[in-house]
This record gives structure tokens, C-alpha cells and sequence, in this order.
């Protein structure tokens, strides 16, 4: 697995996932029960991981609808 998307926006991950999904591309979010550890005040990024052979398609997916995987927002 290899990470593609690191976030605190909860709603960047759940766009993103739906997009990977839409392609048929297996992804797996990561981190995503931390806010019981942190109080739900969004300090723990959450991180979307895809398998290494589908990174490059993911990535394409990503950038295609305006999702940038380095800053982990839209737009």
C-alpha cells in the first residue's frame, strides 16, 4: 500500500474515495477512528492508501478532479 492522500478535511477523503471507487481503484483510509483519541478537534490527518500498482492511476484521478494529493484540498 502507498499513500496517496493525507487530510484533516474528512470530506477531501470521502471525495476522493468516491472518485477512487467510481474507477474501480481498491483504496483504504487509514486513521479514520482517530478523533476518539484526539477529541474530534481534527489534529490527526487521515491518509488514503492505494496499492502500489494502482498509484499512478489513482494520482491521475486525483489531479484530474482538481484534488491536489500534496496539500490534500480541492480546488
Amino acid at each position: 500500500m502507498k499513500e496517496l492522500l493525507r487530510a484533516n478535511d474528512p470530506t477531501v477523503i470521502a471525495f476522493a474515495e468516491a472518485l477512487l471507487q467510481g474507477e474501480e481503484i481498491d483504496c483504504f483510509v487509514f486513521d479514520m477512528h482517530m478523533n476518539v483519541l484526539e477529541g474530534n478537534i481534527g489534529i490527526f490527518p487521515k491518509r488514503l492508501l492505494v496499492r502500489e500498482q494502482d498509484y499512478e492511476s489513482a494520482l491521475d484521478v486525483l489531479v484530474a478532479n482538481d484534488l491536489d494529493p500534496s496539500t490534500g484540498s480541492a480546488g
